[in-house]
């Protein structure tokens, strides 16, 4: 019996494909506890030099018991904002099966004073998480020399 000989690929036989790609960002043993240490992780993972450049938009995504399962960038804008795709956070706050969310945004003037866009977009991301038992924990504001917490000032 001679052997079957193929020229071209078969690919009935291959329905899907998936690629998987994981790298350990940060130690899933450190646990969140105060806006603090969130604002390193965040100030860690956005480019230093760039900060007084463009306005970033990033999440951090959480554990029930506060330890962080990832962090992702959701937009990068010009010097005076962004555009938040608040269907983007729910969307990678479901992939990963997240019990809370922290977000992040930087100010490139260096003013921490929260603007009535941060509010409004604040609140419509504690909406939709809320509606799906998700918390968000706090809202960021980073600058070069500091950053200020929505949780901390009582503003969330």
């Amino acid at each position: 019996m001679k052997p079957i000989k193929r020229t071209t690929l078969d690919l009935d036989a291959c329905y899907e494909i998936q690629i998987h790609y994981k790298r350990k960002i940060y130690d899933i043993s450190k646990k969140i506890s105060k806006s603090e240490s969130a604002a390193e992780i965040f100030r860690g993972f956005i480019d230093t030099d760039r900060l007084d450049y463009k306005e970033f938009f990033i999440i951090l995504l959480l554990t029930h018991a506060n330890q962080v399962i990832a962090i992702s960038e959701v937009s990068i804008g010009c010097t005076h904002g962004t555009i938040v795709n608040i269907k983007e956070i729910v969307q990678q706050a479901l992939l990963t099966n997240t019990s809370g969310v922290i977000v992040c945004h930087n100010h490139p003037s260096g003013e921490l004073t929260k603007s009535a866009s941060d509010e409004t977009v604040t609140k419509r991301i504690k909406g939709a998480l809320g509606l799906l038992d998700i918390k968000l924990l706090d809202h960021i504001i980073l600058t070069t020399e500091s950053y200020t917490s929505f949780a901390d000032e009582g503003w969330l």
